[in-house]
């Protein structure tokens, strides 16, 4: 499950956002001021972030910089009712990945939002799989009977890993 951090000081926006996202599978979390967001990104690590420039106690600008140096790979998606050029250019040179202007379209906010997925190719996590008997971890490289007990556990090779990763993704 992908987590976004939603950043914007507009409450209307953010529950409709947390809505929207929620239902679509994300794991949501919400900030309404620049620090809030700053800090959550350290905290919680989001896979994506979607980022108001207008904020009440920082410029978004500088957020997008802060964050550049918390979490260099974090895709960042401005939504922003600033649509001059200058900010926009400014945003996508600090680092920012995409700029959506207000009013936008949700779907297109969406295929925004899985195009920087994309490009910074976030994995979707990786739920235990049972087969048959067997209980199969591949993030904790773990195999074991699917009734929950360690004490058969089955030991493969880095190669035999990769070859069953590779098989079950």
């Amino acid at each position: 499950m992908i987590h976004i951090l939603t950043v914007d000081d507009e409450p209307a926006l953010l529950r409709a956002l947390v809505l929207n996202l929620t239902n679509r599978g994300y794991t949501v979390s919400t900030a309404d001021t620049g620090e809030t967001a700053i800090s959550q990104t350290a905290i919680k690590r989001p896979d994506l972030m979607i980022l108001d420039l207008g904020l009440p106690d920082l410029d978004g600008l500088d957020v997008i910089s802060h964050i550049r140096r918390l979490q260099p790979e974090l895709p960042i998606v401005v939504l922003s009712a600033r649509t001059g050029s200058t900010d926009k250019v400014t945003a996508l040179d600090l680092g920012a990945v995409d700029y959506v202007t207000k009013p936008f379209s949700m779907d297109e906010l969406l295929a925004r939002l899985r195009a920087a997925a994309r490009r910074v190719n976030i994995a979707k996590p990786i739920i235990p799989i049972t087969l048959g008997a067997l209980s199969i971890d591949l993030p904790a490289r773990l195999i074991r009977p699917a009734n929950g007990t360690t004490a058969q556990l089955i030991h493969l090779t880095p190669t035999e890993w990769r070859m069953l990763e590779v098989l079950l993704t």
